[in-house]
């Protein structure tokens, strides 16, 4: 096992509440919160029972490991003001290259959770997928020793393929939110409750996991039944909803219609 101990973190967002939670039950010392809001700050170092700052000119240089986990769109401001000579940095994006980090240690890696987190909701740690990357085999071997604590499944994956997996992540979780939504917004516009949809979302997750997404697809585009999409879209009077519909029902007669078609060929 490693020697890490004490760890500083860098961001009070979602990701640094479920890790920093994660790493305190592991009996790992959270020496450190560090954001840019007050009240993020002080609300995850009251929850951890360490100090916090807004200064990043303040950050306790006495740690071992330093965790940034902030919007992808400020980590790379946030890491200019960084500067540990050589103890180890991660970042926890699935966009940004680990070269991000360089600039800031002579040890730098990547420890990214492969999942959606929110503050006020609990989740099973063992099930997260973490994937990292590190610019040493012996960093690489801490950051591996650091994540087993919590969860069984560790990856070691590089930046470029960790590119690819933040965008798949993004269609499998985003996008099929956004849906779910939007399901949400039609049954309310006619008074019928969302929960009724429950047991299909789960259903549909579990068969897809079970069977793989393209033996799991059903519906009316599925079967190429264009007289129920039809009618469908004459139900649809938000035209944005309508065009979502439209490119979806595209994009799956598509998909296996041309596969259907292979398939007679052979």
């Amino acid at each position: 096992m490693n020697s890490i101990q004490h760890i500083v973190f860098i961001g009070a967002g979602n990701v640094a509440t479920h890790l920093a939670t994660a790493f305190q039950q592991s009996g790992k010392t959270i020496d450190q919160i560090y954001s840019r809001s007050e009240y993020s700050a002080k609300k995850l170092a009251n929850k951890i029972g360490c100090s916090y700052t807004t200064n990043i000119n303040e950050l306790n240089l006495n740690s071992e490991l330093y965790i940034v986990a902030v919007k992808d769109q400020v980590l790379p401001e946030i890491l200019k003001k960084i500067k540990l000579k050589k103890k180890l940095i991660v970042h926890t994006s699935g966009l940004h290259t680990m070269n991000l980090l360089k600039k800031c240690s002579e040890n730098y890696g990547i420890f990214y959770p492969l999942q959606t987190l929110t503050i006020k909701r609990k989740i099973n740690t063992n099930a997260i997928p973490i994937c990292i990357e590190a610019n040493s085999k012996k960093n690489q071997e801490i950051l591996s020793d650091l994540a087993h604590l919590f969860t069984e499944n560790v990856r070691i994956v590089d930046s470029e393929k960790r590119k690819i997996l933040h965008l798949a992540a993004v269609f499998a979780c985003n996008y099929t939110n956004h849906l779910y939504s939007i399901a949400e917004d039609i049954l309310k516009n006619a008074e019928i409750p969302f929960n009724l949809l429950h047991p299909l979302i789960k259903e549909t997750a579990e068969k897809a996991i079970e069977t793989g997404p393209f033996e799991a697809q059903t519906g009316p585009a599925r079967r190429n039944d264009l007289k129920v999409i039809q009618s469908h879209k004459k139900l649809l009077t938000n035209k944005e909803q309508k065009n979502i519909y439209s490119l979806l029902s595209k994009s799956i007669i598509k998909k296996y219609f041309q596969k259907d078609n292979e398939n007679e060929k052979l």
